[in-house]
């Protein structure tokens, strides 16, 4: 028998003619080959090929489709020149009616059926491994001299015919500093799986103990790994099974079939991905490319000049709005609550700074299929009923969403209002977003800019903040302009050092996103056209469907409409102040915001960031 010793270093060729001759003391080809693609099989009956190939076209992140053959074809010239698929895998898996009835070390004895039979190819993520050790980063299952970890997961693949299943996945621990090179290292392989699918928590693809793998051997973190998740072709033995087909064989789960071409890269017009925490809680990673980061760095620092001189710069962390917009990407369910009473002799006493902003990203959320309601005072339910009816006649928003209110009876009534049941392990919202709304002090008072105490009209909705840092699972973005917004006690040293008042006024109640704009409503129109940036973002938008399904179409973006516009915003403030709700600064019913004119500034800041978003 051979040991493993050399065999990274052989030709494929030779390495088939050992395998052929049963001569190999291995469980799997991981490391083999060093350079050269392997690929999974899939060998069944051909009347069930065209379905079978649908199936991969339809989930090509799981299942690149490297070469399909002729019935009872045996060979595949493509891939290499003297290959005999009866014999070239180290260990074949057989299945009858979607059981698995029997391991073997060749398909000879089974040559009459495969005469009518179909061999897939599928592509597989042992071609990147020599990518990823070139970064510099270890493959712990080689290290630890077992087979990869790969587990089912709660993602539904797309369905064809009588083939469907979840995704499989393959787990590589990955140093936390390393994340950025896997990633870069792997993204262009598409033909074997390409960037992962999910970095972060397990528990998230429904994985619940990675020491329970469901193929594979379990593979051991060190201090600082972070389990990094890459679609696995192993997908296809789980459609075969659920498809129950009378005759299926595989090959073993890392028993790959090793084939002549040279691993190859597909680079990506986009620039190198990023890889950027949206959630420690459960601990989360997202990815980017360069650049469309980039856009949306720039679309931050167009909102952060300081028309006020009020030293907001300050306060102004650089990322934040990529964070926060990341996090808001992938969320299914948020809620958007604004309203700063800073007029308190007048009625209403709300300032225009943040309803738009807030409709903004509402408006966006819901073209992206989100579920998004908006919560706010009490006293303030029949104004903001009729802000967003007006938003829904202006064409801002499709169709009116829930308008909440949230009082303290309890001291579980945050918890009840943001969970089923009151239950953290159920939560109705995953992302939280505060755009102008008055934040609790230090002293637990609320204060204008001026430093007049405002408690008396503000209701605790801070409360709903606090209580989301205690729930995995529920992200917070905070958006202001002053410091004394909820969601800035982020930044409140900075707040009570540069900002006047600060040392009074400064909000104390954190998110983990602070996003500082000039005027608030261009922190939201900011954050509507960076989700726009994000879901025209190829590499973004494959990791959010999990590589499953085919990318959208630059024709395709539905959601176009819903990025804010100059005559959209002119009308929804003009129906504002129809409604009586005044410029911040001022108090005047003209059209302005913060004291700032609507046609020469507002209005010029929208333009700027549609046409950065856009290019």
């Amino acid at each position: 028998m051979l040991l493993t010793g050399g065999l990274k270093s052989l030709l494929p060729h030779v390495l088939r003619r050992i395998i052929r001759c049963n001569r190999l003391c291995i469980s799997n080809t991981s490391g083999m080959a060093e350079g050269y693609k392997q690929a999974n099989i899939v060998i069944l009956h051909k009347s069930l090929a065209d379905d079978f190939e649908k199936f991969c076209r339809a989930n090509d992140g799981p299942l690149p489709l490297l070469y399909r053959s002729q019935p009872g074809d045996w060979k595949c010239p493509s891939l290499r020149s003297d290959s005999n698929i009866r014999t070239d895998c180290l260990q074949y898996r057989k299945y009858e009616h979607g059981a698995c009835t029997g391991s073997l070390k060749s398909l000879k004895e089974y040559s009459e059926q495969l005469k009518d039979m179909v061999t897939f190819y599928l592509g597989c993520s042992f071609s990147s491994e020599k990518a990823i050790q070139r970064a510099g980063i270890p493959i712990r299952n080689v290290e630890q001299k077992c087979n990869a970890s790969m587990y089912k997961t709660s993602v539904p693949c797309n369905s064809i015919s009588m083939f469907h299943c979840n995704l499989v996945v393959t787990m590589r621990p990955i140093p936390e500093s390393k994340l950025g090179v896997a990633v870069s290292a792997t993204s262009g392989l598409k033909e074997a799986h390409g960037a992962p699918i999910h970095i972060g928590d397990p528990g998230l693809l429904g994985i619940q103990d990675l020491s329970k793998p469901d193929y594979g051997d379990p593979v051991h973190l060190h201090p600082g790994d972070i389990p990094v998740f890459w679609a696995s072709g192993v997908t296809g033995v789980e459609a075969i099974i659920n498809s129950r087909a009378p005759l299926a064989f595989t090959n073993s789960p890392d028993c790959t079939f090793v084939t002549d071409l040279e691993r190859s890269t597909v680079s990506s017009s986009e620039g190198a991905p990023q890889v950027h925490c949206i959630s420690q809680d459960p601990l989360h990673f997202s990815i980017v490319s360069a650049e469309a980061a980039q856009k949306i760095n720039t679309l931050e620092t167009l909102i952060g000049v300081d028309p006020g001189e009020r030293g907001i710069g300050h306060l102004r962390r650089q990322g934040e709005l990529l964070g926060a917009s990341l996090a808001l990407s992938r969320a299914g369910s948020v809620l958007v609550t604004t309203g700063f009473p800073t007029h308190y002799s007048h009625q209403p006493p709300e300032e225009n700074d943040g309803p738009p902003g807030a409709l903004a990203i509402a408006a966006m959320l819901q073209a992206l299929q989100k579920r998004v309601a908006m919560v706010t005072d009490r006293r303030a339910m029949e104004l903001n009923t009729k802000i967003i009816e007006e938003a829904v006649q202006l064409g801002i928003l499709k169709t009116p969403i829930p308008l909440l209110s949230y009082q303290r009876e309890n001291a579980n009534s945050a918890l009840m209002f943001l969970c089923e049941n009151g239950n953290p392990e159920r939560p109705r919202f995953d992302h939280l977003v505060a755009i102008e709304r008055a934040g609790m002090a230090a002293d637990g008072n609320y204060y204008n800019a001026r430093k007049v105490n405002i408690k008396h009209l503000v209701d605790p909705i801070d409360e709903l903040f606090l209580a989301a840092q205690t729930i995995p699972g529920i992200t917070t973005t905070g958006v202001g302009d002053g410091g004394n917004e909820l969601g800035m006690g982020k930044v409140k040293d900075a707040v009570k050092k540069y900002i006047k008042n600060g040392d009074v006024i400064a909000c104390d109640v954190e998110a983990d996103f602070t996003v500082v704009a000039g005027v608030s409503n261009w922190g939201g129109y900011a954050i509507a056209c960076a989700l726009h940036v994000l879901r025209c973002c190829a590499t973004h938008e494959r990791y959010l469907r999990r590589a499953l399904g085919c990318p959208r179409a630059p024709s395709q973006r539905p959601w176009l409409p819903a990025l804010p516009s100059v005559p959209k915003e002119e009308k929804l403030l003009k129906a504002l102040v129809q409604l009586g709700v005044r410029s911040g600064k001022t108090a005047s019913l003209e059209m302005e915001v913060d004291g700032l004119p609507f046609y020469s500034t507002h209005s010029l800041m929208i333009e700027k960031l549609l046409q950065e978003a856009q290019h």
